[in-house]
């Protein structure tokens, strides 16, 4: 009882040496008050619009990397894991829950309006304490709170919250060190059970102005500061980035897989001379895309790229948004795909260039072996005949081998299609004239997120050009069905479309052909 007791008493101040630390790791030296100012007026908050209130609400630029990470594991909460909820809130509705279609299988309810408050709320501390107790190494949670709060919030009713915590946030800023070490309170918690009962009392200050800020402080004290910085690759550098105040790529790792690594690849890179490049050597729950990739800027991993929920935050230049699948058979592997895994895994245990996609004859010949691949010795001079081997060049060649000489060539043209639907969450609140409002003065534009339904068509092993001109078109929902003959009707499928959010699913999915109606998905 005493330990209990101690537990959920107001927090302990962290030391000023701890909070110079912490400060200057976040934001580095000179940092602006615009970059503050970002970062001290973003809650944790639903979408109050109907159609999209299971989308967290980004109202400044910067913080959209914490809050994409959490709405992630939010998803996760609701869409495929909803019987936590459900034992705690009965309310849930029965149509809201997935159907189990396997053992693997789980399809969830496209019902996003159907979810309640209460659901919505715990999934929200669930994900919150899941993503602590990750950065914790699964021993520990710490929460940060502020000291103007206090315990005032837990015993007051629920209309009051809100006055109370504005009235202890007025005129509130963090502009140094100093004022981050008056005001800062952190708790920390052995056991999830203590820490979600903490975060469900105190969800309020995370839903105020300083709540963003406050859960990336939690995170990084419960990874603890020293092993942040060791997880980095720089350490000198801020975790937020000049100019724009945007959360770094380890910000991100951190939420996502429990480690502020910089980098987004599997495992770590040998550099030679005893020095390392670190990424991600863990699976993850839900993963990460980038449209860097698409720009051979960088080569996401198997950990983040294949996780066991479809969902991604999905990285731009400037910005972090979300894509989801209601079917986890959207990432089962057919034929085509298993192959290419296989031996692109094996292609990338070589490459010692940073992820650009080539390796040195050596390196292939062992891929050669490792996969069981015994290519004609015209075509192994050809490509070797450079000094090194190209991926695009070494995967067209495995295209058209014949499957006996462990190649993918395919008669029927069909191996490796698959349709199936996507959707993308942008936390930005734009101004939308569809979901206009009726005032006295005419029609008010509604402050909404955004979400776009994207039906995508991954064809077979040719180019999207050829799928375009003569393809077999699936039956609707059949996310990894093959064509059945006589059964399958052929027609012209609708005029491809792009967008950047394109190019990011084509580094998960290469060849897919997207359509959606309304306005674009967006990235930024």
């Amino acid at each position: 009882m005493e330990i209990k007791a101690k537990e959920v008493k107001l927090g302990n101040e962290l030391s000023e040496k701890e909070a110079y630390q912490l400060f200057f790791m976040v934001f580095g030296n000179g940092v602006s008050k615009d970059i503050l100012a970002q970062w001290s007026n973003q809650g944790i908050r639903f979408s109050p619009d109907p159609e999209t209130s299971m989308i967290l609400v980004q109202h400044e630029g910067g913080p959209c990397g914490v809050l994409a990470a959490i709405q992630a594991f939010v998803l996760k909460h609701l869409l495929f894991c909803p019987d936590d909820l459900v034992k705690a809130a009965l309310s849930t509705p029965q149509n809201s829950t997935p159907r189990r279609l396997s053992k693997n299988q789980f399809v969830a309810s496209n019902n996003f309006a159907a979810f309640t408050e209460n659901a919505k709320a715990r999934a929200l501390v669930k994900s919150m304490g899941e993503i602590l107790f990750l950065c914790g190494n699964n021993k520990r949670a710490v929460i940060a709170t502020l000291s103007s709060i206090g315990d005032g919030v837990e015993e007051s009713e629920d209309s009051l919250t809100d006055v109370i915590i504005a009235q202890a946030l007025e005129g509130l800023s963090i502009e140094s060190a100093s004022d981050l070490h008056k005001v800062l309170r952190v708790e920390t918690y052995t056991t999830p059970a203590s820490a979600y009962k903490r975060l469900e009392a105190i969800i309020p200050v995370f839903q105020s102005r300083m709540g963003a800020l406050l859960f990336l402080i939690s995170a990084l004290l419960s990874r603890g500061l020293d092993c942040v910085q060791a997880d980095r690759d720089d350490p000198s550098l801020p975790l937020v980035t000049a100019p724009f105040g945007h959360a770094s790529q380890e910000i991100v790792n951190l939420l996502l897989c429990g480690q502020a690594v910089p980098n987004v690849f599997d495992g770590r890179m040998d550099l030679g001379g005893g020095m390392f490049l670190k990424g991600v050597s863990t699976n993850v729950e839900v993963g990460f895309l980038t449209l860097l990739e698409s720009l051979n800027f960088c080569k996401v991993g198997q950990n983040l790229k294949c996780p066991k929920w479809p969902i991604w935050v999905v990285g731009s230049e400037s910005h972090y948004t979300v894509l989801f699948a209601l079917d986890t058979a959207v990432q089962d592997e057919n034929e085509l795909e298993a192959r290419e895994s296989q031996i692109r895994k094996a292609f990338d245990a070589q490459d010692q260039s940073g992820g650009g996609g080539f390796i040195s004859v050596e390196g292939f010949h062992q891929v050669l072996r490792e996969t069981n691949i015994r290519l004609p010795s015209e075509k192994l001079d050809s490509l070797c005949s450079s000094g090194f081997i190209v991926w695009s060049e070494f995967w067209q060649v495995i295209l058209d081998l014949d499957k006996s000489l462990g190649g993918l060539k395919d008669s029927t043209g069909q191996m490796g299609q698959k349709i199936f639907d996507l959707y993308h969450f942008n936390g930005i609140a734009k101004s939308d004239l569809n979901g206009s409002q009726f005032s006295s003065g005419g029609e008010t534009p509604m402050q909404r997120p955004r979400l776009t339904k994207l039906r995508v068509s991954v064809p077979p092993r040719w180019t999207p050009e050829e799928f375009m001109a003569d393809v077999a078109v699936l039956p609707s929902g059949s996310a990894g069905a093959q064509p059945s003959g006589k059964d399958t009707e052929v027609a012209k499928p609708e005029p491809s479309q792009h967008a950047p959010l394109v190019d990011c699913i084509r580094t998960r999915w290469p060849r897919a052909v997207c359509n959606w109606v309304g306005d674009p998905p967006s990235i930024v």
